[in-house]
C-alpha cells in the first residue's frame, strides 16, 4: 500500500515526481468546486450555495496541456472550527505540503476573515501559488481585480468559473509554474481495478478506504452522512494497481431532507458506472436491510461485479457459529446474488483485508474473461441434449449457436428459432452452466436473444429461374387434321368494331319489320 493518494503506487519515484499536483484552497463558498468541475469537464465535485458542502479533498486526473496532473479540490477553510469544520481545514491545509501548484481563490464581492487568515498563511508558498479573484463576470467589476494586487502575492488572475472566463490564462499561468509545455497528443491511461464502496450511512466505508489507501482521505465520523462527495485514492496490492472510490451512505428518498445528500445519494449510485468491483458494506451487527437489497439491484442491473462485505465482525458476540449464520441469512434474503462472494472483515482492526483484495481479484478476472465461440457451441449443444428447451403452442424452442459479445460487463447473445414466450427457465439453466462450467462463478452474466431469420420456402417464393434457358415453346394443338384459324387477338379497337356491327344488325332488323307492315 502507498502512503499518498495522489501518485500512482506502480510507478517507479522518477516517473511519480512528473505527475504534479495541483491543489484547490480557500474559504467557502468562493467556487471551488464550479472552478475544479470546468477544469476537469464533468460534474465531480457537488456545489451547492450551502457553506461548507465539500468536506475531504476530491482528486482527479486533469490533462493540463495535455500534461496529466492530479487536480485536487479541498473544503473549505473557516475562522470557527466547530463539529467537523476542524477536520476539514486540517485536510485543506495538509495538501499545501503536498501540492506542486496552489490555485488560492477568492471572491471579488468581499473579503472576510477567513481570506485574511489565509492570505497570511499560504505566504510561505507563494513561489508555487497564483492567487485566482473569482465572480468577475462583469466589465464593472474587472477593476476591483487591482485592489488583491495590494496583498503582495506575485500572480494575480481575474476569472469567472461558473462561464468559464479567463480559463485559458490560469491554464497558461500553470504550465509555466510548472515548467511545462503543451503537448500535441495526451499519454494513454493505465488499466486500473476501479473499486467502489457503497452501502448504508456508518457502515465503516470511509475506514476501509482509508486503511487500503494508508492514508485518511475520508473524514471518519460518527455522524452520518459525513462523506458526501466520491473519494478517490489509489493503492498497490501484489503488483497490480487499484483505485478505490468512497462514496457517501445512501439512504431511503423518504428519509433524504437535504439538496446536498440528494446530489451525494446520486453521485454515489453513479460511481456504480465508473468501478468494476463494488463493495457492498453490511454491518455485521445490524444485519440487512431492504436498502441493501435495492443497491445489490442497481450493480446486478448494470452487470458489475459485487461482493458483499459483513464489516465490524470484531464487535460480534463471539458465539460459535454466529458469523455463519450471519452468512446464510445474508444469502436467503439476497436470492439475486447468490453468485456474489461474501468476505467478512473488521476494517477497524485491518482484520482479513488480504483476503478480501484476493477476492476482488479473482472477480476483476472473471469480469475480463472472454470465451471462444466454438467453446460455447460445443457447451450449448452439450447441455441441450442433457437438458432440451420445453415445448411451447407452436412446437419446440430451439437454440442454434451463441456468442459472447462483451467483457466487463459480460453479455452472450443466443440465437433461436422463437423469442416470444421464450422460456426464462431455460435461459436461467444456461446462465447456471455457463457460470459453473466455463468460470464466471462469481460475476452477473447476461444472455440476450436474437431470433435467426430463415429463408422463404420455395413454395412461397416459386423455385429460382434457370440461367440461359431455352426459351419456351407453345404447346401443339390436337385438331383433327383440320385446319384452325389462330384467334383474333383483342385490342382496343374491337370495342368500336363489335358496336357499330350490333347497331347496324339491329337497324336491318327494324327495316324488316318495316316492310312486312307495310
Amino acid at each position: 500500500m502507498t502512503d499518498s493518494i495522489i501518485s500512482p503506487p506502480s510507478e517507479n519515484t522518477e516517473t511519480q515526481a512528473k505527475i504534479p499536483v495541483i491543489s484547490i484552497i480557500g474559504r467557502p463558498n468562493v467556487g471551488k468546486s464550479t472552478l475544479f468541475n470546468r477544469l476537469i469537464g464533468k460534474r465531480r465535485a457537488i456545489t451547492d450555495p450551502t457553506p461548507g458542502v465539500t468536506r475531504d479533498p476530491i482528486p482527479e486526473r486533469w490533462l493540463l496541456g495535455n500534461h496529466p496532473v492530479t487536480l485536487v479540490d479541498s473544503g473549505g477553510v473557516k475562522v470557527d472550527r466547530e463539529g467537523l469544520d476542524g477536520l476539514v481545514a486540517d485536510k485543506s491545509l495538509g495538501l499545501l505540503a503536498k501540492s506542486d501548484a496552489v490555485i488560492f481563490m477568492m471572491d471579488c464581492t468581499e473579503v472576510t476573515a477567513e481570506d485574511r487568515e489565509l492570505l497570511e498563511f499560504l505566504r510561505p508558498y507563494s513561489e508555487k501559488l497564483v492567487l485566482v479573484v473569482n465572480k468577475i463576470d462583469d466589465p464593472k467589476r474587472e477593476d476591483l481585480l487591482w485592489e488583491y494586487y495590494e496583498y503582495g502575492y506575485q500572480r494575480i488572475l481575474g476569472i469567472s468559473a461558473a462561464h468559464g472566463l479567463g480559463i485559458e490564462e490560469l491554464e497558461e499561468a500553470l504550465l509555466g509554474m510548472l515548467d511545462l509545455i503543451s503537448l500535441d497528443e495526451a499519454p494513454e491511461q493505465e488499466d486500473r481495478v476501479k473499486l467502489a464502496i457503497l452501502g448504508k450511512p456508518n457502515t465503516g466505508k470511509s475506514t476501509l478506504a482509508n486503511l487500503l489507501v494508508g492514508e485518511d482521505i475520508s473524514i471518519v465520523s460518527d455522524i452520518a452522512g459525513t462523506t458526501r462527495d466520491v473519494v478517490m485514492g489509489a493503492f498497490s496490492y501484489k503488483g497490480s494497481d487499484f483505485t478505490v472510490l468512497d462514496t457517501a451512505g445512501i439512504r431511503r428518498k423518504s428519509k433524504v431532507d437535504e439538496d446536498v445528500e440528494y446530489y451525494s445519494v446520486n453521485r454515489a449510485i453513479k460511481t456504480i458506472d465508473e468501478a468494476d468491483v463494488v463493495l457492498l458494506m453490511i454491518d455485521s451487527v445490524e444485519g440487512l436491510a431492504d436498502q441493501d437489497k435495492k443497491i445489490a439491484n442497481l450493480i446486478v442491473r448494470r452487470g458489475k461485479g459485487i461482493i458483499l462485505v459483513l464489516n465490524k465482525i470484531d464487535l460480534l458476540t463471539g458465539i460459535g457459529n454466529e458469523l455463519e449464520a450471519i452468512k446464510d441469512r445474508v444469502r436467503f434474503l439476497f436470492p439475486i446474488l447468490a453468485f456474489a462472494p461474501i468476505t467478512s472483515i473488521s476494517a477497524l482492526k485491518g482484520q482479513d483485508i488480504g483476503k478480501l483484495l484476493d477476492t476482488v481479484w479473482s472477480v476483476w478476472k472473471q469480469l475480463n474473461k472472454r470465451v471462444e465461440t466454438a467453446k460455447l457451441n460445443d457447451a450449448i449443444r452439450e447441455w441441450g441434449e442433457a437438458y432440451q428447451p420445453p415445448r411451447g403452442s407452436s412446437g419446440h424452442f430451439k437454440v442454434y449457436y451463441g456468442t459472447q459479445i462483451s467483457a466487463n460487463p459480460v453479455k452472450f447473445l443466443l440465437f433461436v428459432n422463437r423469442i416470444k414466450d421464450f422460456p426464462q427457465i431455460y435461459i436461467q439453466y444456461l446462465k447456471n452452466n455457463i457460470r459453473k462450467e466455463l468460470g464466471f462463478t462469481q460475476i452477473p452474466i447476461e444472455i440476450d436473444l436474437r431470433e435467426r431469420k430463415r429463408n422463404a420456402s420455395l413454395h412461397e417464393r416459386g423455385p429460382k429461374p434457370l440461367e440461359n434457358a431455352p426459351p419456351k415453346r407453345e404447346p401443339k394443338r390436337n385438331v383433327g387434321g383440320r385446319a384452325f384459324a389462330k384467334p383474333k387477338a383483342n385490342s382496343p379497337g374491337n370495342k368500336a368494331s363489335v358496336d357499330k356491327t350490333r347497331k347496324r344488325i339491329e337497324k336491318q332488323t327494324q327495316n324488316r319489320s318495316a316492310k312486312k307492315r307495310g
